[in-house]
């Protein structure tokens, strides 16, 4: 059973075009599947930036946040002789 595929197209600048031609060649891939393979990745990178916003924002919400005075207090305190602890 093979799955539904959709073509999808874009314009891209010729040297971005030359560089996937020649990592397929150097792969021994078609230009398809290198372009199948960074749209994955980058599709998942995008979903976890995704998850990690509505996380931390869910963290705001919950009021699990440290106040910046005292992580500007923590930074600059650690190029002196007494580093403070990380603010918590």
């Amino acid at each position: 059973m093979t799955s539904a595929t959709k073509v999808l197209t874009a314009h891209v600048r010729l040297p971005l075009a030359d560089k996937v031609d020649q990592m397929a060649s150097r792969l021994e891939r078609s230009r398809g599947w290198i372009m199948k393979q960074a749209l994955s990745a980058w599709i998942a990178l995008e979903e976890e930036r995704d998850r990690l916003t509505q996380e931390a924002l869910a963290d705001i919400d919950a009021g699990r946040v440290i106040d910046h005075q005292a992580v500007q207090a923590w930074a600059e305190s650690l190029g002196t002789d007494q580093p403070l602890p990380v603010p918590r």
